[in-house]
């Protein structure tokens, strides 16, 4: 994050909140039993201490999977003329796939960091990082993307 904004790219968290007892959950929260540490008031639901945002990154309360679902990720997004995004979180098989899938889906050019995104195994993880490879987004290590930042690359192939 510190590199993303030392280059002046906008950095948005996510964070996974609901009314207590998941009324705004639906299906997810009903599926996925630990959803219910993110009610609302919930210590769990507070980010680590380095995951804090600072003054001017922009925040997204999410219900779903996506970030951009039921909120005005893409919308802000557009405003700020963004045409990428770089991923990172877990959990690489949902919230990070469903997000990169919409991010292409709004227009979007995203990559996932594979070395910033964890899933609760590592068979869906690796399934995810592979299908987003091939279909959906960029997938490059952290390195690869603060390389590209520093010599100003945006694209595969283009011309610095």
């Amino acid at each position: 994050m510190r590199s993303a904004r030392e280059h002046r790219h906008p950095v948005v968290f996510t964070y996974v909140s609901f009314k207590p007892g998941g009324v705004d959950g639906g299906l997810f929260y009903l599926k996925v039993p630990a959803l219910r540490l993110f009610d609302e008031g919930s210590p769990w639901g507070l980010p680590p201490d380095e995951l804090v945002p600072e003054p001017g990154d922009l925040t997204v309360r999410k219900q779903y999977p996506s970030a951009f679902f039921g909120t005005p990720l893409a919308s802000t997004l557009t405003a700020l003329r963004i045409d990428s995004v770089v991923i990172t979180g877990v959990s690489t098989s949902g919230c990070v796939r469903a997000t990169a899938v919409d991010a292409l889906c709004h227009g979007l050019r995203p990559t996932v960091v594979a070395d910033a995104v964890a899933d609760r195994d590592p068979r869906p993880h690796e399934a995810a990082l592979f299908d987003l490879g091939a279909k959906y987004a960029d997938v490059h290590d952290t390195d690869e993307v603060l390389d590209r930042w520093a010599t100003g690359i945006r694209r595969p192939g283009a011309a610095r």
